[in-house]
C-alpha cells in the first residue's frame, strides 16, 4: 500500500493548485473571447445591416420599408449567431477543465436528432417562420390578418408572429400553424369608401364633389403627403334599398389609410352639406288605418228573415 509522505504531499498539492488556476486563466481568457467576439459579431452584424438596406433602398418604392425588412432578418440571425457562440464558449470551456468533450458533441447529435423527431411542431414553425421573413411576406410595424385575426405586428421570431389588436389584446401564432397571411401594409395601402346618396342626386356632381375633397386633402401639409395618387372613383357600384352607392379609393403610405380616410370622410360630409347633397338614411313610413265598417243588409219585401221560423 502506497502512503504520501509530507514531502511528497507538498509538492503535489502545489502542481494541482497550479493546474487549477492554469484552466481558471485559461477558462477566463476563453470567456473574455467570448465578449470580444461577440462585439466584434455585434458589429459585423450591423454592418450588414447598413449593407443590405442600402441595397433594398435601391429598388424600394416605400421608405422605410427595406429598413423594417432587414432589421427583422438581422435581429434573428445575430440572435442565432450569438446561440452558436456561446454554446462553443461553454464546449471549450468544459474541455479545459478535463471532460472529454467528445461524447458530449456525440451526444448533442443524438439528442439533436431524438428533439428533431420529438419536436416536429418546434421544426415546422422554425422554418416556416425563417422562409416567411426571408420572402418579405410580414414585418414588424405592419398591420396584417393571421387566421382571421387582425393587428399590429409587434414582434417576429423564428417561433412565432405577435399581433396587438385594435383593442389591445395581443395574439401569438405559432409560425407552423399560419394558414392564410394578409399583409394591409405592404408597400401602400389603400382606403376604399362607398358613398351613398338619394336617389335624386345628380351623380356626376356628387363625383366632382367628391373628386375636389380629395384634391383639396392632397394640397394639406400633414396629410398630403401621406397619399400616394389622386383619388380613384369607381362609378356607381350598387343600388341600395335607400341609395346610390360610388365606390372609391384613397392610395396611401403604408400604415397610414385610416388617417387618411377618417379625415376625407370628415370633409367630404362638410362639402356634401354645403352643396345640398342628401346622404339618405333608412326609413319606414307605417300607416295606421281605422275599423272596418259594418255591411249593410237589405231585404226583400215580403222574404222572412234568415232563421225565422217557417
Amino acid at each position: 500500500m502506497m502512503t504520501l509522505s509530507m514531502e511528497n504531499l507538498g509538492p503535489l498539492m502545489v502542481q494541482t493548485t497550479a493546474s487549477v488556476v492554469q484552466s481558471l486563466f485559461r477558462i477566463g481568457l476563453i470567456v473574455i473571447a467570448g465578449y470580444v467576439g461577440a462585439g466584434f459579431l455585434r458589429a459585423a452584424v450591423g454592418r450588414l445591416e447598413a449593407v443590405l438596406v442600402t441595397a433594398a433602398e435601391r429598388t424600394e418604392t416605400v421608405p422605410g420599408a427595406a429598413r423594417q425588412r432587414v432589421m427583422t432578418l438581422v435581429g434573428l440571425l445575430r440572435t442565432l449567431a450569438l446561440v452558436v457562440l456561446w454554446a462553443l464558449v461553454v464546449i471549450v470551456s468544459l474541455d479545459q477543465v478535463g471532460l472529454n468533450v467528445t461524447p458530449i458533441l456525440a451526444g448533442a447529435g443524438i439528442v439533436g436528432l431524438a428533439v428533431g423527431f420529438g419536436a416536429q411542431n418546434l421544426v415546422r414553425d422554425v422554418i416556416s417562420g425563417f422562409f416567411m421573413v426571408l420572402e418579405n411576406q410580414v414585418r414588424v410595424g405592419d398591420v396584417a390578418v393571421v387566421n382571421g385575426t387582425g393587428g399590429l405586428v409587434e414582434a417576429i421570431t423564428f417561433r412565432t408572429i405577435v399581433l396587438r389588436d385594435l383593442s389591445g389584446v395581443v395574439h401569438v401564432f405559432p409560425n407552423g400553424t399560419i394558414t392564410a397571411l394578409s399583409n394591409m401594409t405592404m408597400e401602400w395601402s389603400a382606403y376604399l369608401l362607398d358613398v351613398g346618396v338619394a336617389y335624386k342626386e345628380d351623380t356626376d356632381h356628387v363625383v366632382e364633389v367628391m373628386r375636389r375633397v380629395a384634391e383639396e386633402l392632397r394640397q394639406d401639409p400633414v396629410l398630403g403627403p401621406m397619399i400616394l395618387e389622386p383619388i380613384e372613383i369607381f362609378g356607381v357600384d350598387d343600388f341600395g334599398e335607400s341609395a346610390v352607392v360610388i365606390k372609391a379609393r384613397l392610395k396611401t403610405r403604408p400604415n397610414q389609410q385610416w388617417v387618411v380616410g377618417r379625415e376625407y370622410r370628415r370633409r367630404l360630409k362638410k362639402a356634401f352639406d354645403a352643396e345640398g347633397i342628401e346622404i339618405p338614411f333608412p326609413h319606414r313610413s307605417i300607416t295606421v288605418g281605422g275599423a272596418t265598417r259594418p255591411v249593410q243588409v237589405l231585404l226583400k219585401s215580403g222574404a222572412a228573415a234568415p232563421g225565422a221560423a217557417a
